[in-house]
């Protein structure tokens, strides 16, 4: 089987939040395996950039009419996007460490999981 036809096949399967909680996940391993070798500033960026690119695309969508996440829940994602995005500048800047997007993401991972549990 081909890498397309497997990922034809994944994306057919794969409901919406598995999908997020896997990008997530990926993101997130990329982040931590920058800080475990000690990356700083400008060379943190094709991670963090990744990580922002993801939040943006969740308040983008959360701010989309026809959302169906209950208004309080899609507030509160917008308003983590725009904290991501702030702190990242900070993160560049050396003000602040990666560790805090790392543990956001792996807080939000943990409900994504919760979640794909509860409807199985």
């Amino acid at each position: 089987m081909t890498l397309t036809a497997y990922q034809a096949a994944r994306s057919r399967a794969e409901t919406p939040r598995a999908a997020e909680y896997r990008l997530m996940s990926q993101i997130t391993g990329e982040m931590m395996e920058a800080e475990r070798t000690g990356l700083k500033g400008a060379a943190l960026m094709p991670a963090l950039h990744r990580n922002r690119e993801m939040w943006s695309a969740f308040s983008t969508d959360c701010g989309a009419s026809g959302n169906g996440l209950p208004d309080a829940l899609r507030a509160q994602i917008i308003s983590l996007s725009l904290w991501v995005h702030r702190f990242t500048s900070d993160v560049v800047a050396g003000r602040e460490p990666i560790g805090e997007l790392i543990a956001l993401n792996r807080t939000i991972m943990e409900g994504l999981h919760g979640e794909r549990l509860a409807a199985a």
